[in-house]
């Protein structure tokens, strides 16, 4: 019987006051009855309008039917069969903007928490699994995927299903990209991200790390090697800056070098004596979801006051509106329609505070978001002795630097067709590399499109 309740079962979740002193997972998932209830919420649409808000076109009711029966690892199947991380996307995908965006359920109340649902399915197999799933016999091919990141990793799975022998290069001692280095334990554990990398091992792929692609090889070396295809994932991991006064302050970061430090080489982990600033009051600077990140890592690392700065309103910012709320009960401080105009250093070359102009918006820009417009005169202070930077990324030049033939756009992103293509035969591309940053599943969709592309292409070179 259909649950026709207008509200999705809460998420439980760590007491605020607790977690954000600890860096544990903050949503603490579905039990199996939970997950029923939630399920049987699912209409099952004929038309499937959650399917096609999906970059990797999930089977979403499909999955949620069987939910819904109790058969978890049915479920599991279903979602593993168009999507390689669902333990991932679970977490991490901004399904509000996506596939419950379009959930039928979502128009007198709440859409079905197709995501939290996802996350259950993939708990439960990685809990419960007993066996590992049969490695796909060769076709003999050779394909080389340049980043682990969620766009190479989820090519790389699609194309080891399909019987490529693919290896993955990283240039980090850590497979996983943007899911290692860039996003928190307390939202996306370490040990779920090593989980999925070890299923993808477990099916063929192979990961070499400590690997530049540009320096250690380059791409036409990797096709002297024997690779017939490459597929570049190789992110947006350039931290872009204000340059404004005092950005070479001791006790500036930006957020990507800040969070690498935090995640990557383990920060959080006290065993770890990781190079990182002890802060007191902290100001980071943007609205997305990488300054969420940042501030709460920060206030999770010790300080006492954490603060975010951000040029528009609430209502305009990028980051997902959960991760705004969890920042806000965790005691993050937000000062809105305020801009920095300069950073201010003691004598010693430290950071000591930051200044900011007022705000309002104007006429909507290109991004359809209102335009910010300084407020003349209303510049004030405020005391903070570490200042994060997380007003965007671009792609690291090096590879399309030394690669001949390969078309980028004036912000140095690579040009793909709709496949994925660049305009170097052989080579294709895709996430952050080629749209800036952007969402996980973005990327994951892009690595998966490309895949099919690379699969074509293989094919035409041996008829």
């Amino acid at each position: 019987m259909a649950n026709m309740s207008k509200t999705k079962c809460p998420m439980p979740v760590q007491p605020a006051d607790e977690r954000n002193k600890n860096f544990s997972e903050v949503s603490l998932g579905y039990s199996e009855q939970t997950a029923i209830e939630e399920a049987t919420r699912c209409l099952h649409c004929a038309n499937r309008p959650c399917v096609a808000g999906c970059p990797v076109n999930v089977r979403i009711p499909e999955f949620i039917e069987k939910v819904a029966a109790g058969d978890f690892e049915a479920a599991y199947e279903i979602i593993k069969s168009t999507n390689c991380l669902p333990a991932v996307s679970g977490r991490v995908c901004p399904q509000e903007n996506q596939c419950e965006k379009y959930c039928v359920r979502g128009k007198a109340g709440e859409p079905v928490a197709i995501g939290r649902l996802e996350r259950f399915c993939a708990d439960y197999h990685r809990e419960h699994a007993t066996t590992t799933p049969a490695r796909v016999p060769s076709n003999g091919h050779r394909v080389a995927v340049i980043g682990s990141g969620p766009s190479g990793l989820t090519c790389a799975g699609d194309l080891a299903a399909l019987g490529y022998e693919v290896t993955v290069f990283e240039a980090f001692h850590k497979a996983g990209g943007v899911l290692v280095y860039g996003i928190p334990e307390f939202r996306l554990p370490k040990a779920i991200v090593q989980n999925e990398i070890d299923g993808l091992s477990a099916a063929g792929v192979t990961f070499m790390t400590n690997f530049v692609i540009g320096k250690t090889l380059s791409v036409d070396e990797l096709f002297a090697q024997g690779f017939e295809a490459v597929f570049i994932g190789s992110g947006a991991g350039l931290p872009s800056f204000m340059n404004i006064e005092g950005e070479s302050l001791i006790g500036v970061y930006s957020a990507n070098e800040y969070l690498t430090r935090a995640n990557l080489m383990k920060a959080y982990l006290n065993e770890y004596d990781t190079p990182i600033r002890k802060s007191q009051s902290v100001a980071v600077v943007g609205g997305g979801n990488v300054a969420m990140d940042a501030a709460r890592t920060a206030k999770r690392l010790g300080a006492q006051e954490v603060s975010i700065i951000y040029r528009r309103s609430e209502e305009e910012m990028p980051a997902r509106k959960e991760e705004v709320e969890h920042a806000k009960e965790e005691g993050i401080i937000f000062h809105n329609l305020s801009n920095p105009t300069r950073i201010l250093g003691a004598e010693n070359g430290e950071v000591k505070g930051i200044e900011v102009i007022d705000m309002e918006l104007g006429e909507p820009d290109a991004s359809g978001r209102r335009r910010p417009i300084e407020k003349k005169g209303s510049e004030h202070t405020y005391a903070v002795d570490t200042v994060i930077i997380a007003i965007g990324t671009s792609p690291n030049p090096l590879i399309r630097n030394t690669t001949a033939g390969l078309d980028a756009t004036p912000k140095g992103c690579l040009i793909t067709d709709e496949a994925g293509g660049t305009s170097r035969s052989g080579v294709f591309a895709g996430g952050d590399v080629v749209t800036g940053a952007a969402t996980v599943i973005l990327a994951m969709g892009a690595g998966k499109t490309a895949a099919n592309a690379i699969d074509e292409y293989v094919k035409g070179l041996n008829t």
